[in-house]
């Protein structure tokens, strides 16, 4: 397989997935030895991720050092994240309401699945005020956030960690190389995980389809087309004029992260390419202590694919069960997903508990999601995809933001992937 790059391998994975799942359609036995090997390197994924966001926040902290300047960059990040996703989510409701992809869809034609794990997260996510969600990113044991992969309040130790090794000036310089280090170590990890990728997304894929099967994708057509075209018109309309206005193509940054896109799309999951597009904007021209803090800080505020799912699949329940929702309720729902879907990194099957916890604070049928469960890895690969796009721009935003993008660094990158390809 040595022959053929990543991106080959992993579309080969794909099909073969694709082609074993319909062979072994509803055979429990073919399901159970396929399994395990998708969840394995779904646990090689979720293991990389803490590490990497931990030494990636303090290193990217005590780089800066000075307090002042980590305050308006952080700041910066922040107000672009909340613009970026309220665009995403605002395109979501508008492409519900021109779609109307739940209008005319026949339940009993569709499969119901198993949504009571997510729906106690739910549960406890909806009883959370604005007061307990602010409370929550303050940890108070680091191991146990640590522990459950709760990403806010590991991003907030990290930064108070990270501004303690810089205030404590030649002394924290062995901590800081030790981070240093751990980050370089991780990023190798990743390039070992990176090895079973074809595997894992050939398990991923044939599981899912043997599970549900390719006819369930025909009732709930029009959710997945509205879906897709709404991800592809932000990024090319949004994400793309953001772009232009730093002065960068988002065709060309498509490209240059031609691979890490398609193992999130295959994988449906934006986790496993989190080192590789660290290292990209690096090599691209963004410093590595902008492009070490924004693109983990993103992981959690800024999931735009995410986001136009969310108020899709809402607004999807509410029309399949003849709900009418009004101007007024539906910036209501702008609002309410701007609050649930922060805090949700890391929380197993995140964008389902996020439309869950919506629907109920909206008083929707939480049943509705049920019937679009068997379809939710197919959504999600589009949404993880969009996902890392948006976290690989926003470090160049920021980094031009802040005027420290290198152009020459950028230019000579893009020149480099060309003579690569050409070869």
């Amino acid at each position: 397989m040595k022959k053929f790059g990543l991106a080959t391998q992993i579309f080969v994975a794909l099909v073969l997935g694709i082609v074993v799942g319909a062979v072994f359609y509803g055979n429990k036995t073919a399901i159970s030895y396929i399994t395990p090997i998708g969840d394995i390197f779904i646990h090689l994924i979720k293991m990389i991720v803490v590490p990497i966001v931990i030494s990636a926040l303090i290193v990217a902290v005590a780089g800066v050092g000075d307090m002042k300047k980590l305050g308006k960059l952080g700041g910066k990040t922040i107000l672009y994240f909340e613009i970026i996703t309220t665009i995403a989510i605002l395109m979501g409701l508008l492409a519900a309401n021109i779609f109307q992809p739940g209008t005319g869809v026949d339940m009993s034609n569709l499969q119901q699945s198993d949504i009571s794990s997510y729906k106690q997260t739910a549960d406890a996510t909806e009883k959370k005020g604005f007061a307990e969600t602010i409370v929550h990113i303050v940890p108070k044991n680091v191991f146990e956030s640590i522990a459950q992969g709760d990403l806010l309040p590991i991003i907030f130790f990290s930064v108070l960690f990270g501004l303690g090794v810089a205030a404590i000036g030649g002394k924290g310089k062995p901590v800081f190389n030790f981070f240093e280090g751990v980050l370089e170590a991780m990023f190798w990890v990743t390039n070992q995980v990176m090895k079973f990728a074809p595997f894992g997304v050939f398990a991923l894929i044939a599981v899912t389809v043997a599970k549900f099967g390719v006819a369930t994708l025909l009732p709930l057509g029009k959710l997945v087309l509205a879906v897709y075209v709404t991800v592809i018109l932000f990024v090319v309309i949004v994400l793309g004029i953001n772009a232009r206005m730093v002065g960068v193509n988002i065709f060309t940054l498509i490209k240059i992260l031609k691979e890490e896109l398609i193992l999130s799309f295959t994988t449906a999951s934006s986790e496993a390419v989190l080192p590789n597009i660290m290292r990209k904007m690096e090599e691209f021209g963004c410093p590595k202590a902008v492009a070490s803090f924004v693109i983990p800080t993103g992981y959690t505020f800024n999931l735009t694919g995410s986001a136009i799912y969310q108020a899709l699949a809402a607004l999807f329940v509410a029309q399949m069960y003849g709900v009418h929702m009004s101007l007024t309720e539906q910036i209501t729902l702008l609002f309410v997903l701007m609050l649930t879907s922060k805090g949700m990194a890391g929380v197993p099957g995140a964008s389902f508990v996020v439309v869950l916890a919506t629907l109920g604070s909206m008083g929707l049928p939480l049943e509705g999601i049920a019937l679009i469960a068997g379809i939710d890895r197919i959504l999600d690969m589009i949404r993880s995809s969009v996902n890392v796009l948006g976290n690989a721009l926003a470090a160049i935003v920021m980094s031009k933001w802040e005027g420290e993008f290198d152009n020459e660094k950028a230019k000579q990158y893009v020149e480099t992937v060309k003579e690569t390809k050409a070869a």
